[in-house]
Formats: structure tokens, sequence, C-alpha cells
């Protein structure tokens, strides 16, 4: 039983930090574009001189 009083506070500090992790993400922009970076590395630049 005193286990569980230790380790319900952690688990529930833990869950909110993995949530308040989440949201920021969310709110800077990583999820907008999730397959673009692995398009763009199949696309040829043109700028690059024909040898």
């Amino acid at each position: 039983m005193n286990g569980l009083l230790f380790l319900i506070p952690v688990a529930l500090l833990l869950g909110l930090t993995g949530l308040a992790a989440f949201l920021w993400s969310m709110r800077n922009g990583q999820f907008d574009d999730p397959d673009g970076a692995a398009m763009r590395i199949l696309i040829e630049d043109q700028d690059k001189p024909a040898p």
C-alpha cells in the first residue's frame, strides 16, 4: 500500500509531462509535414551543373 502512495503521483506526473511535451511539439509545428523530408531526399537538385 505504501508503494502505491508513491507510484500513483509519479505515474501521474510522468503522464502529464508527456502530454505537455506532445502539446508543445504540436504547437511548434513538429508534425506539420511528416512526409516532406522523406520525399525531398528523392528529388534531385536542378542547380547542380551537369558533368
